[in-house]
Formats: C-alpha cells, structure tokens, sequence
C-alpha cells in the first residue's frame, strides 16, 4: 500500500521531559487511525511534527510529496470578527478550484452542517459551534490527510454523532488524538497508543478500540509475565556471581556478559514498567444504607423565559448511578445545581435523607483558586499531611497518588493543565466520605487510562452517583440509568446510550428533516403541473428509501470482515457518499416543488 509518510527514529525533548525517543512508524494512504496515550506523552507534539509545524531533535519525516496535511488543533483558531461564510471561503484562497468551484464546497458544507445563520461572526457562535465551523473549514480544504487534536471537545451528543457521519465516509485519511473511546470505536480502523511502557515507544493494531483493549492488555501481561521471569533468572546469576568464577575462563566471560546484559533487559522493562502508573481514586462513602438517599418529584425549570425540563421524578439509593446526557444548553449543569441545594426548581420538589453528605465535580474548576499552590490545593485543611480515611498521608506520597512530582507542589494552580486540576478536584472529594456524588463532566481532560480508573471508581462507590458526561464508553459501563434531557420533548430514562441516540434519531432528526425544510426565496413564477403534483405526492417514499439505504451502507461499514479490508472499505464508502449525495438532491428537489406549487417567486 502507498505510504503517505514515514517517521524515522524521530526523538523530541522539552527541558527536562523526553515525550519520544528514536520513534520510527509508516503511515498508509486511506489509514483512518486512532491516537491515545497518556497526559504529557506527547501526542499533540506528535501530530503538530507530522504537520510540519514542529521539527524534531532527531530523526525525520518522510512524506509524499504533493500531499496536502491540514492540522485541526485542539484550541479553535478562528478570526472572532469573521463571518461563518468568511471563514470557509478563505481558507479556499489559495487552493486550486476555480471561484464556481469554490462557491460550491461553500454552499455545499452550509447545508449540510446545519450553521443557523453563515453571516454569523464566529464570536456569536457557542463552543460547540465553534468547534463545527473548525471541523468543517479544515475538511472544505479538501485535506489528503487531516490531523485532529480532540475534535470532540465541546461538542455535544448531537455534534459527536454529526462528526462520526462525516469521518465514516471520509474520502481522505486521518489521525485523530481522542479520549473518546465510542468515538475512536465508531470511526477508526487502526489504534495507536504512545508510551514509553512499551519497547518500540508505541504499541499499534489494526481493528477498532475495542480489539485494541484486548491486544493491549495481553502485551501488558505478557511483558509483567517478562519481567517476573527474567528477575528470577536474574536472581540465580546474580547467586552465581557472588560465588565468584574459581576461573577466568572463557565460558565464565561468556556468563557474565549474559548476566550484564540480562541486568539490562530488566532494567529495562522495569523502567517501562513504572511508566504505566495511573491515578488511584478511591471516593470515600459514610456507607450509609438507607433504602433512598434521594427522591425528585416533577421537578421542572425554566431560564429566561426558556423550559429545560419537565416532570422529572427518580429515586436514588446506595449504589445506584444515574446518567444525565443531552445537548448543550437543555439543563444538565442546572439539573445538578438543583440537586446540590445551590437553585430552586420552578415546579417539583427535592427530598434528601436527613444529614446528606454531598460531594460534587465542578466542571468549570470554579471551586479552584488559580493564584493557590498544588500543595494547598491537594490540602486545603493545610499542613504537610492529610487525612484519608483515618489515616495521616504525607502531601508528597497523596501527590503522587495523582500522578503529581514533587516539584511541582509549589506550581500555582493557573499553570496546571485541564487534566491536572481535574485530578486535584477528584483528589478534594476523596477527602470526605459523601452519600451522593454529583459529577459535571468529569472526563474532560483526562487520558484514558485514568478514565479507567475512574470508572472502576465509580463502581465499587457505596453511595449513590449522579453524572453528567458526554463519554458514551463511560456512561454505559457505570449508569444504571441514563436520563436524557431531551430539547424537543419531555426528558427520558433509558438503559443505555444506543436507546438515547436510537430515541434521538427516531424523534428529533427525521421529523426535524420533513418539518423544518427552509423555502428559499426565487425571481420568478413557474406553474406547478399535474406531473409536478404527482412527482411531490411520492417524493417523501423516495426520501425515506433513500435514507434508508444510506443507513444500510453505514451499517455495513461497521461490519468486522469490511472494516479490515480497505478495497471493501473503499467501495462502500463510496456508495455511501452516493447515497448521502441522492438524499440531499431529494430534499432539494422537494423544497422547489413545494416552493412551485405554493406560487412562491422562483
């Protein structure tokens, strides 16, 4: 297969951190993969060198020539006085399509985005539209190969699910840096995980993430299963060497060379060993087991005039874990807020067991002074030790448990990253045992590895647990019950996530398709005749076989024997594309003839 580019002993350091060290990969034309690794491992140095926009200390890259690389980077970059439109006809300023061909990209990646007005500055626009017009100015650039630094990030349900359509009939290649698992299993056909726990730097598979968490976990053991055998081999050499040879013979040479460079290999290992340390959490419970921490009545809400919620009534006990999902702006941070005593809801009530303990994850760090050092944020009762669980901890040992080094104690908080102040938050709330945790977006930032900690966290918590997160993976391995608050409609209980997005698709897309379609206003009038009458009569049938064979198509792209090989792949991506591109023709087809027989100027 065509190689795109290729990484030849690439090795780059910053102080004192080597993020990778004589890394050496090929990446193929149509490779659609995924990149993990740990906070701080160095993935978006890695897709900003590919990029062109870091050089490496050693090493280089090796790429195709007349290839175009776009790099989309984690923080948006767009010009806040510009207009949605603005923004995607310049990035067309310097390509090689004629204006008539521009326009129609143009056109083209309006529509089907869905923006709500394209004369809109991008300082009007939410985080998660932001994020839309990023996506959609770097595919307009019609990349051969696009790198995404966690396209997800402030995108709601809606947007992840708008993303995934776009990357699974991708026509171009990808990398993408992601901590959303569903994602990384829905779009990508290869994983990448970077680390200096594994031999070569990284550890790759071709397959989806959910094969890739199998392989993985099979290198680690065998590679603990590696270390316990070469120790005990090193402990009878090292027996033997103390004996001390009775001759310099050349066989004795022999074995003490074997026994240096068995001493090497463990070193080694040991060392790749030690970098795989993950957070420790452990939410502390007052392990009380009354039968209802918690009972909701009808609650409801209404902000400015707007209603977010209605009719919500729950119960929640030990042990039990509600999910909460939907779009941005239907409630969900005011729904915890209700919980938590901070607001009233406007109809309902809240019955909390007498003396509730509650511990909540801001999900906008509020509760952190940014000007504070990390010693007093990881303590904030003071002193060198804290108390957990009865026990005296020193700052330094609690510190490490959060992957936190020494010398970082006195670092103020402001200098910390997303994922570390999420850590100190995490770190706060295991200080006091609670009934109920209530968690905001808890996964931001964190790597994956830590989302499996916190995972299994949530699990073995005696409590009960209210979270709000977009991490499908998450929700459906910890939620007993997801509550999706749904803005076309009253909120929903359900047991997972497929029900919220089959709900979704089945209540707000398709109808919003039929019953949403914009007139558009034209210069003159053109009579509506029996044949155009017959044509609107049958066309909604056509729609829906249309969309009908487009989720066939994507359906088949899911399958296992098609992922893995790329002809398959190619072929029905391409019908695909088709499909999608008949729809779209049928809906405009519709609105002219609907604007035709109203008489509307055309």
């Amino acid at each position: 297969m065509t190689l795109m580019f290729n990484l030849k002993n690439i090795s780059k350091t910053y102080g004192d951190d080597t993020l990778f060290q004589d890394l050496s990969f090929d990446f193929k034309l149509n490779e659609k993969l995924g990149m993990i690794g740990m906070n701080g491992s160095g993935k978006s140095t890695l897709l900003k060198l590919i990029a062109g926009l870091v050089q490496p200390d050693t090493g280089e890259l090796i790429a195709r020539a007349g290839l175009k690389f776009v790099y989309l980077p984690q923080e948006d970059s767009l010009d806040p006085g510009r207009t949605i439109e603005e923004h995607l006809y310049n990035c067309l300023i310097n390509s090689t399509f004629d204006e008539k061909e521009r326009h129609r990209i143009v056109q083209k990646a309006l529509g089907e985005t869905g923006f709500p007005d394209p004369n809109l500055t991008a300082s009007a626009l939410s985080g998660g539209w932001k994020k839309k017009l990023a996506v959609t100015r770097a595919i307009c650039c019609r990349p051969d190969l696009l790198l995404m630094d966690e396209p997800t990030n402030h995108l709601d349900i809606g947007g992840i699910l708008w993303l995934e359509e776009i990357l699974k009939s991708a026509r171009f290649s990808f990398i993408v840096v992601s901590h959303d698992r569903s994602f990384l299993e829905n779009v990508c056909l290869d994983i990448m995980e970077i680390g200096h726990y594994y031999p070569t730097g990284y550890f790759k598979i071709q397959g989806q993430y959910k094969k890739f968490e199998k392989e993985r976990q099979n290198f680690l053991i065998a590679q603990e299963k590696q270390q316990v055998s070469l120790a005990g081999k090193m402990r009878r050499e090292d027996e033997w060497l103390k004996q001390g040879a009775k001759a310099r013979s050349t066989k004795a040479k022999y074995r003490i060379e074997q026994a240096e460079n068995l001493r090497m290999e463990l070193s080694a290992i040991k060392e790749r060993t030690k970098a795989t340390a993950t957070l420790d959490i452990d939410f502390d419970s007052t392990g009380r087991r009354t039968k209802a921490l918690l009972r909701a009545y009808h609650l409801k809400k209404i902000i400015n005039g707007k209603q977010l919620f209605s009719d919500i009534t729950f119960e929640l006990g030990p042990g039990f874990v509600l999910g909460v999902v939907g779009e941005n702006g239907t409630g969900k941070s005011t729904f915890l807020s209700i919980l938590e005593k901070k607001i009233q809801p406007d109809e309902g009530k809240v019955e909390w067991v007498q003396e509730l303990k509650l511990a909540c994850f801001d999900q906008n760090r509020s509760k952190l002074n940014p000007k504070t050092s990390l010693k007093d944020a990881l303590n904030p009762a003071g002193g060198d030790s804290v108390n957990y669980k009865g026990n005296s901890i020193h700052i330094v040992t609690w510190a490490k448990r959060f992957l936190f080094m020494p010398d970082q104690l006195d670092m103020p908080v402001k200098k910390l990253s997303g994922g570390e102040k999420a850590r100190i938050l995490l770190a706060n709330i295991m200080l006091t045992p609670c009934d109920v945790l209530l968690l905001d977006e808890p996964t931001n930032d964190l790597d994956i590895l830590s989302l499996e900690v916190l995972e299994e966290s949530i699990r073995q918590f005696a409590g009960a647990v209210v979270i709000v997160s977009h991490d499908r993976y998450l929700m459906d391995k910890v939620c007993h019950r997801i509550l999706y608050l749904d803005p076309a409609s009253n909120a929903h209980f359900f047991a997972n996530f497929d029900q919220v997005i089959k709900h979704r698709q089945t209540f707000m897309e398709k109808p919003g398709k039929i019953k949403k379609i914009e007139k558009k206003k034209q210069d003159r009038i053109i009579s509506f005749s029996f044949k155009d009458k017959f044509e609107l009569d049958h066309i909604e049938e056509k729609i829906l076989g249309a969309e009908t064979e487009v989720e066939k198509i994507t359906g088949k792209l899911q399958e296992v024997d098609i992922m893995s090989n790329i002809d398959q792949m190619n072929h029905f991506c391409s019908l695909l594309k088709d499909a999608q591109e008949r729809v779209h023709e049928l809906y405009e087809r519709w609105e002219y003839l609907e604007a035709k027989k109203e008489g509307q100027s055309l």
